[in-house]
């Protein structure tokens, strides 16, 4: 895991990146709000995952702390809260089949659970977002967690959360 960038340089990167791709029917401000969402979700997992927090705990205080606040004396984008709050919802509630259409896409030596915390809850953010949003385009979906992963991570980590996304898009998707 390379040293993590600050908030504003994920957000910079996101920003970057999504000139690449568009999500149909959104315009460029709720596509932004969608990113900061998405990194918001994974932070919310990854959070939940380390602190025992249940998800409700978790909302609230993304709500009434870190959105709409400054962060590193840098205000954050506006997030689409609700988006964000459906993501985290969905996978823990979906977590058992999130984490088998993820596990079927790993080699047979891995285990889910011996992967880094902060890949986990970006692997189960898009898992989720493939299974339960197919009007998102895949690559839409696909992109976003690898620039995530490239905010955190080195190459291979990137390319590793390419490749189990691309794979669960195959298994899920048509």
């Amino acid at each position: 895991m390379t040293e993590p960038n600050s908030v504003k340089a994920v957000l910079e990167q996101l920003a970057e990146a999504e000139k690449q791709r568009a999500e149909p029917n959104l315009s460029s401000k709720q596509r932004r709000a969608r990113t900061v969402s998405r990194l918001a979700a994974v932070q919310a997992l990854y959070q939940m995952e380390l602190a025992g927090e249940g998800v409700e705990t978790v909302i609230t205080e993304f709500s009434n702390f870190r959105f709409d606040t400054d962060i590193e004396g840098e205000a954050l984008a506006e997030a689409d809260e609700a988006y964000f709050a459906d993501i985290v919802r969905g996978v823990i509630e979906s977590q058992r089949d999130i984490d088998a259409a993820i596990k079927a896409r790993l080699a047979s030596n891995w285990k889910l659970e011996r992967i880094d915390a902060t890949l986990r809850a970006l692997l189960r953010s898009g898992a989720w977002e493939l299974i339960k949003h197919p009007e998102t385009p895949r690559e839409v979906v696909i992109d976003e967690y690898v620039e995530l992963a490239k905010a955190f991570f080195d190459d291979a980590e990137a390319r590793f959360v390419n490749a189990a996304l691309d794979g669960v898009a195959k298994d899920t998707r048509k």
